[in-house]
């Protein structure tokens, strides 16, 4: 059965909602369980294994799976009971998406069909986009204020949450219809951020009312600071304070939409033929810097001429770097056996508790690193347990992943690699 499943006048896009159904009847049986090996049978059975190509293609972008729902199903009941009735009544939206879908091939009559399917997913994703299918995630699509989030020990959601509206499942259909249409991502901060905010943009045309999320009204309430704190960071590849970071963040997440949505809107906005500023929106070539930059700049977001190079070297001098290791330096031929522990000194004061170090091209077996023991000296130095065996090579490398200055900064080196050899 494939409930909901319908097909607009243009043939644009295909419904689909039986995953839902599916999960619902998955997790009452669930309830009657004995045991874990019970529950996981059921949810395969009943829901997996059931479930539509839009499930498969959302379990394998999000990697769930039968445990992860089993233990989620089990550790939030008053959740589940409470988003249940909302993910149920996407099926009578059926009729708002097709009249969005409608407004969206007026504005844009280059428009592609696809398919949307409405699944429960794992609490990591409220949708994604493979090739034609749009995948949404009810269960976090859904979540309004009424929600009950007691049980959750993360603040994202619950920030999610108190913004949205039921009514942005539209919108955020709309949304991830936008990226079916799109160009792949680009190379920085400011193409990725418009890639996202384009679709809000574009959205918001098609469903004619404004969207309802937390980054869009903090945005608006905190403009010209977000706007010259994002001119700073816009022109490198690094989107921890500005993009899905809403496990990390809480009022400031996901900005980096609101900052994309406004360049587009101003674009729209100084445009004389909005059909082709649609257009222009949406088939933008996020890969191409210059074609990025030039979109910026007749927007007329920012009023000032941007001067890129100041603003990188700018952004690089806040970097931080490694200054020093102890008790031997980087490179050294002749360190004793008897060392059991590395220290690494930041310029500044480093996030304690998030590390990057990974093996070189050498593998494990020149990996002197057994444990990290953690920051110390404000923070600064981080501390390192290691094992060195007589006459060998050891190597490493600290990548700027995860390596980040308490103001917000990454390492300047994208690898620092770390290496030595031993009497």
């Amino acid at each position: 059965m494939v409930l909901g499943k319908t097909l607009s006048a243009q043939k644009q896009t295909s419904i689909y909602t039986s995953d839902i159904d599916h999960f619902w009847t998955a997790y009452d049986a669930i309830q009657q369980a004995k045991d874990l090996p019970q529950k996981i049978a059921i949810i395969n059975e009943q829901y997996i294994h059931k479930g539509s190509k839009g499930l498969k293609a959302f379990m394998a972008a999000r990697q769930y799976n039968d445990t992860l729902w089993v233990q989620l199903i089990d550790k939030l009941p008053k959740f589940w009971n409470s988003i249940r009735p909302n993910t149920l009544s996407i099926k009578y939206k059926t009729v708002e998406f097709e009249k969005a879908v409608k407004k969206l091939k007026q504005i844009y009559p280059d428009l592609k069909p696809a398919e949307m399917y409405f699944t429960i997913g794992g609490l990591r994703s409220g949708g994604t986009v493979k090739d034609n299918m749009v995948l949404v995630g009810a269960e976090i699509a859904t979540g309004n204020a009424t929600t009950d989030v007691s049980e959750f020990t993360s603040n994202w959601l619950k920030n999610v949450f108190k913004e949205q509206s039921l009514d942005n499942i539209v919108s955020l259909n709309i949304h991830e219809y936008i990226h079916t249409q799109q160009k792949p991502n680009g190379s920085n901060l400011l193409s990725q951020a418009i890639r996202e905010g384009s679709c809000d943009f574009i959205a918001e045309l098609s469903i004619q009312k404004p969207m309802q999320t937390k980054y869009l009204s903090y945005g608006k309430a905190n403009a010209s600071n977000i706007k010259e704190l994002f001119k700073k960071e816009m022109f490198f590849n690094d989107y921890t304070n500005w993009l899905y970071n809403g496990s990390q963040r809480s009022e400031d997440a996901d900005l980096g939409y609101y900052v994309g949505y406004e360049i587009c809107k101003a674009y729209y906005q100084q445009a004389k033929n909005k059909k082709q500023a649609v257009k222009d929106i949406i088939e933008l070539d996020f890969g191409n810097d210059q074609a990025v930059e030039l979109f910026l700049e007749k927007s007329g977001f920012y009023s000032e001429q941007i001067d890129k190079k100041a603003l990188m070297e700018a952004y690089q001098k806040l970097q931080p770097t490694v200054v020093s290791m102890s008790p031997f330096n980087n490179g050294d031929k002749n360190v004793d056996t008897t060392v059991k522990e590395l220290r690494i000194t930041f310029s500044k004061p480093m996030i304690p508790k998030r590390y990057s170090i990974s093996f070189s091209e050498k593998g494990k077996a020149n990996f002197p690193i057994t444990t990290v023991k953690g920051h110390e000296d404000d923070d600064r130095t981080l501390v390192l347990n290691i094992v060195l065996k007589p006459q060998q090579d050891y190597e490493f490398i600290i990548t700027n992943r995860s390596f980040r200055s308490k103001d917000g900064y990454p390492l300047k080196d994208a690898e620092y690699v770390v290496k030595f050899s031993t009497k």
